[in-house]
């Protein structure tokens, strides 16, 4: 199965049976439902499912209205983008939304645009940019372990946050699918594998590549620790910090386009508590022009990474 028919699938699954929600966002149940994302969904009489015109800042009202009436809803975005047009209201209702803690949830799930230049509206590809903006809680999918985790605890529990699916991935194989590896150890942070020799830490949808790095480095006799951080929000890294203080070493790997990093807040806490013998940062080169008609791919150097262990 692909990535985006399991997505699909599970978030079908969540609502079909559910009573009270809206589901809403433009031709989600017409058209291709934004490329399968939204295809096929079914909810009981008591609930809508509604294709909506493109107004993304009352649409965003919209759901925070439900919220506060106890209707639970789901928009779907056919791009992260044109959520800044919703910025009114994911800063000033929201912050009258957590003063009050409806007992409903909202929860905005946009395709994040990184398969590729598609134009200057199709430039936004870190989802935690934009939760910064009003410390919105968000998560990242990137796997079978993680889509399932997020997808079932987040999709309609009480609160506000947003979910954001890669479009790179979207016909892309489902990473984990069949292997038993993998679990929650904190919010958004999920453990796949301990080690003694290096710990591999990704952010955003950069899994693929620090799964193909661990399984090279195993082959080699290299034993490492596995982490993906799925969060797009601060927060605690004890658990990975406790794994580097065994390992003394930490790669990190990070396919963002931004100046910003989430990962600088977890080294910040890390240098705070271990003597690191080697700290390896893979991200893109930003020193290129990024926002031009280029390709998306994240390619790294696995036997440059292990030549540093053998």
């Amino acid at each position: 199965m692909n990535y985006i028919e399991f997505i699909n699938q599970t978030i079908k699954s969540k609502v079909k049976e559910r009573k009270n929600i809206v589901l809403f966002g433009q031709n989600i149940d017409a058209g291709s439902c934004i490329s399968g994302l939204s295809k096929d969904m079914e909810v009981l009489n008591n609930s809508k499912i509604l294709n909506t015109q493109n107004s993304e800042n009352t649409l965003v009202g919209f759901g925070f209205g439900l919220m506060l009436n106890g209707v639970n809803s789901i928009f779907f975005m056919k791009q992260l983008d044109f959520l800044f047009l919703g910025i009114d209201q994911l800063t000033n209702t929201y912050n009258y939304i957590r003063t009050v803690q409806p007992k409903a949830s909202f929860t905005i799930v946009p395709v994040i645009v990184n398969s590729g230049y598609e134009g200057m509206m199709a430039s936004t590809n870190n989802l935690s940019d934009f939760c910064a903006i009003s410390r919105i809680p968000g998560y990242c999918i990137t796997n079978y372990v993680d889509a399932t985790s997020i997808l079932n605890e987040q999709l309609i529990a009480p609160g506000f946050r947003i979910i954001g699916i890669s479009q790179r991935l979207f016909k892309e194989l489902l990473l984990l699918e069949n292997d038993q590896r993998g679990q929650l150890v904190q919010d958004g942070i999920f453990q796949y594998e301990r080690g003694d020799d290096v710990t591999i830490v990704c952010f955003n949808f950069s899994f693929a590549q620090a799964l193909e790095l661990f399984s090279k480095m195993k082959e080699r006799g290299i034993s490492p620790s596995l982490f993906s951080v799925s969060r797009a929000m601060t927060g605690d890294y004890s658990t990975i910090i406790q794994d580097v203080q065994k390992t003394k070493k930490i790669i990190i790997i990070d396919d963002n386009k931004s100046d910003s990093k989430l990962f600088h807040e977890m080294l910040v806490s890390i240098y705070e508590r271990v003597k690191l013998n080697l700290v390896k940062k893979i991200i893109r080169d930003l020193s290129q022009e990024i926002y031009k008609p280029i390709s998306d791919a994240f390619e790294i150097d696995n036997e440059e990474i292990i030549n540093h262990f053998v």
